[in-house]
């Protein structure tokens, strides 16, 4: 019965985060995972990820992106992957919109550079978008994206390179206190004990963590690459910002600039709003009555986008109540960090999650600000 300091189960983006920030402590560590080291099963795969400051969902959560942004720039120049972009973005909708006054509310609380832009100057900025004569932007120079495959790969081979033992398609089959202390868990392939139990579970989040009394829901999410008509040269990132754009409705759409190459078009989806689902019975298939209403819900914001449709990928949420993660010590379990909950807008957090979830695994407490996301918190937002 193989022993380590700590066992990290779920290497998707939190969870190879974990493994590297471990491993880079000299903590002796072991990666478990039930599928193989580039899979496309829960949500850390679709070739980018929206990164923000000015972030309309809380300004708690800034801190974190300030600390996740220098994180990304050392795993970028530690590994020399391409893992983050800065293209500039704009967050559109009415004044009043949760998008536009939950992005200014956070700029202006941390005194983070932005631009408010009127539809006009909008239009002028970025003859892409076609806003409303009521629709605003606010426009953040350090917007851009990220991209999940390339982050879960650097942080693993850098994890690996330090030291940490990685398993791929050995999945956890079940753990329980070690006598004496410390966790043992069971696999197909044996069992091992630790110290500490790190479990980042991704979709898998009701049946691993079920114990934990958090309603969570699976959502089956659809992301849309379209090539533009007349090609993409208008939306090559040093001239398309990232966007996130919210309706009259509520309904938002979230977007990038083409980024792969001439012929990849550029990636469109809806922010929210999909079918719920479980890990086994996802429907994978994208039906055409869905690339329909992407294509024409996209056609109102961007006329030039839905030109003709390429491909299109399905990804899973794992989603809390109130939409904010949970990072935590376990609170029945002294020796288990639970780390679930990002979809919809957790991938931009990695690194930093990464180093929350190796402060707890170490030392049961860390500097970062995480009480917005205890498992007993009282649903809502903090302001």
């Amino acid at each position: 019965m193989a022993a380590f300091d700590v066992i990290v189960v779920g290497l998707g983006g939190m969870g190879s985060a974990a493994v590297h920030r471990l491993a880079a402590r000299g903590v002796r560590v072991l990666g478990l995972e039930k599928f193989g080291p580039a899979h496309d099963r829960g949500a850390s795969h679709g070739g980018s990820r929206i990164t923000r400051q000015s972030y309309f969902e809380s300004p708690d959560y800034v801190p974190l992106l300030l600390r996740a942004y220098e994180l990304y720039d050392a795993l970028a120049r530690d590994s020399g992957a391409d893992v983050i972009t800065l293209t500039g973005g704009v967050m559109v909708g009415r004044p009043e919109s949760l998008t536009v006054s939950g992005s200014r509310l956070s700029a202006e609380r941390w005194g983070l550079e932005h631009e408010m832009l009127d539809a006009a100057a909008l239009r002028r900025r970025f003859p892409t978008l076609s806003p409303r004569p009521d629709e605003v932007a606010l426009y953040e120079a350090r917007a851009g994206f990220v991209r999940p495959e390339a982050t879960v790969s650097a942080q693993l081979t850098l994890a690996a390179r330090a030291g940490a033992e990685l398993r791929f398609d050995e999945p956890m089959t079940g753990w329980a206190p070690a006598t004496g202390g410390g966790v043992r868990v069971e696999t197909g392939a044996g069992s091992y004990t630790a110290g500490q139990l790190v479990i980042t579970p991704g979709p898998w989040a009701p049946q691993l963590l079920a114990d934990l009394g958090v309603p969570f829901t699976i959502e089956r999410q659809v992301q849309y690459w379209f090539q533009p008509v007349g090609g993409v040269d208008p939306f090559r990132p040093e001239r398309h910002p990232i966007y996130i754009w919210e309706e009259a409705d509520g309904r938002q759409i979230y977007g990038f600039p083409a980024i792969d190459g001439p012929d990849g078009g550029a990636k469109v989806a809806f922010f929210r709003g999909g079918t719920a689902t479980t890990p086994e019975t996802i429907d994978r298939e994208v039906h055409d009555h869905e690339i329909r209403a992407m294509a024409e819900r996209a056609r109102r914001n961007l006329p030039d986008l839905p030109g003709t449709f390429l491909r299109a990928k399905t990804c899973l949420y794992s989603n809390t109540p109130d939409e904010h993660f949970v990072i935590a010590r376990h609170p029945a379990h002294e020796a288990v960090t639970v780390a679930c909950g990002f979809s919809g807008h957790g991938f931009k957090f990695v690194p930093v999650v990464g180093e929350i979830l190796a402060d707890l695994a170490t030392t049961g407490t860390t500097p970062h600000p995480i009480d917005l996301f205890h498992p007993r918190r009282r649903t809502g937002v903090t302001s």
